[in-house]
């Protein structure tokens, strides 16, 4: 599972309203720990920097998309269960905060909450494989186990 909780209520960027959105948070908090806690063996999890390395866990890794072929920057915390850390696969120069200086429109949450084409190539492509390693085990056991049920 390639898990984006929502950010709205854990994300620095909006620290100065967490005062008045206590239980808000508190509940995006019990939501992510609800996605951590499921029976999934592969588990991805990102958010900006925000709350939840200090109330959830330390991310196991912050990315950047400068990274992955795109010039900005814009620190993205995983989260990893059983995957390993995201190898960059295309470093480029400038570093422009783009998405922090956005002007307020209605939409701007959305623009703001979109996954750089680099980062998302990035984990289906490193992250396939080690899906696609575990199948095959999962395959081999059950055809093992298929096997021994018809010799018993």
């Amino acid at each position: 599972m390639i898990a984006h909780p929502p950010c709205t209520h854990l994300a620095s960027s909006g620290a100065r309203w967490f005062k008045d959105k206590q239980q808000e948070q508190q509940e995006a908090i019990e939501f992510v720990r609800a996605l951590w806690a499921l029976p999934i063996p592969m588990v991805a999890m990102e958010n900006p920097i925000g709350v939840l390395s200090s109330r959830f866990m330390k991310p196991h890794q912050i990315i950047q998309p400068w990274q992955f072929g795109h010039g900005e920057t814009k620190a993205t915390c995983l989260w990893l269960k059983n995957l390993p850390a995201l190898l960059p696969t295309n470093v480029v120069e400038g570093r422009e905060a783009r998405i922090h200086k956005l002007p307020p429109t209605p939409d701007r949450w959305k623009i703001r909450s979109v996954t750089y084409q680099g980062i998302a190539d990035a984990m289906a492509d490193q992250w396939g494989a080690e899906i696609s390693k575990l199948t095959k085990r999962v395959h081999a056991v059950n055809r093992l186990m298929s096997l021994a049920d018809s010799q018993s």
